[in-house]
């Protein structure tokens, strides 16, 4: 059971959602948006998004009818390379050009809502409904923000403020022929099964060794695997780190592919390999296997929470390598945490190699074998 499911609005046209932040964010609200859409099926449903929300969800199936690009502003998006620098008179532009569409309902899955609260009330909506952390004003329906929460869940309940019950616990995303014939094009046909491996993140402490991650490849090419390394433009030098750590031959795919050309590159994969960040997640809302470098406090909020053909693989390292803060409370120093800790170090690794390796053995061997070829037992946890 997902939270309390409010009653629904009646009379609704128009449906606007808050959320214009990064690729994974957006994966975790996909189930809270089939909700929306399941229990308002007449009503055209509005993200309001950056540009890249744009481009991705053109043409794309789903629950999302179009993007309504925010301009950038202080905790709502950073401006893009050709982007003008935030300013209120762009914000004041784009709410009095919301405020026409007539928005029945505007709902808040940004956050704690300090910086997002006053954007979603703006838009002028008959019914707002959102998150709220202790310094956020309310919206007319709201959810205390608390911070250890799984996010997919986070954001179903922020749906069932409006009334909208739970459809699936997991996102989906479609791969379209767009996307498999430019990954196609770029990577020709496989001649053996492909894993790909993704050695970035955004936040250097979600980021396992990229030694580790050649040693990785090293032993799947032996197993006779296409391994390929992915990577934003931003992360060609990790990638290639990578690449020369390897001992056997792997591909950099970094520069090579859109968003959409990644998604048709995993969608035929046999296996992501990834780092907690955006393409672990994508990978797994294409329902392909994966295995995930999680630490502790994001496999609470961020990992898929099924195990059927995920395996997400937790540190358990708690405080900073370098001064020792307890980071696990480092959000809340009020509530007898420490001081935030500045540095920006890996907390992943911890994570062994053999268990990543193991991990993606068990989700490319076929169900009900063991090593060895022989069946699986039953077993029950003591």
């Amino acid at each position: 059971m997902i939270g309390k499911v409010r009653d629904l609005v009646g009379d609704v046209e128009r449906i606007a959602v808050l959320r214009a932040n990064a690729l994974g964010d957006f994966i975790f609200a996909l189930p809270a948006l089939d909700a929306l859409r399941a229990s308002y099926p007449g009503a055209e449903l509005v993200l309001i998004g950056a540009p890249w929300h744009e481009r991705l969800l053109r043409d794309r199936p789903g629950p999302v009818d179009r993007v309504l690009v925010v301009p950038p502003a202080h905790g709502i998006r950073v401006a893009g390379p050709d982007e003008p620098a935030p300013s209120a008179e762009s914000m004041s532009r784009f709410l009095d050009a919301a405020r026409r569409e007539r928005f029945d309902i505007a709902l808040q899955m940004h956050g704690g809502g300090a910086n997002s609260n006053p954007l979603v009330a703006g838009l002028g909506a008959r019914v707002t409904a959102g998150l709220r952390a202790e310094d956020a004003p309310p919206l007319d329906r709201w959810l205390r923000y608390v911070y250890y929460q799984p996010e997919i869940v986070r954001y179903q309940e922020v749906a069932g403020l409006v009334g909208a019950s739970p459809t699936g616990l997991v996102p989906r995303l479609a791969a379209t022929d767009a996307d498999l014939a430019e990954a196609r094009a770029v990577l020709g046909e496989p001649d053996r099964p492909r894993i790909a491996l993704h050695p970035g993140a955004s936040d250097p402490r979600r980021r396992w060794p990229a030694e580790r991650f050649a040693e990785v490849a090293d032993q799947l090419v032996a197993d006779g695997y296409d391994v390929l390394v992915t990577g934003t433009p931003d992360e060609r030098e990790l990638a290639e780190r990578v690449v020369a750590a390897a001992r056997l031959p792997v591909r950099s795919l970094v520069g090579e592919l859109t968003l959409g050309g990644l998604i048709g590159c995993f969608a035929g994969c046999a296996v992501v390999v990834s780092n907690d960040t955006g393409p672990v997640h994508v990978a797994a809302a294409l329902d392909v296997p994966t295995v995930g470098i999680f630490w502790v406090g994001n496999l609470i909020n961020c990992a898929v929470p099924l195990r059927g053909r995920h395996r997400p693989i937790g540190s358990w390292t708690l405080h900073c390598p370098v001064c020792g803060v307890d980071c696990s409370r480092e959000l809340y120093p009020a509530r007898g945490g420490g001081e935030a800790c500045p540095h920006r170090v890996s907390f992943v690794t911890d994570v062994p190699v053999v268990e990543v390796l193991e991990a993606v053995a068990d989700l490319t061997r076929p169900p009900g074998v063991e090593d060895g070829g022989q069946p699986t037992a039953s077993r029950t946890a003591l």
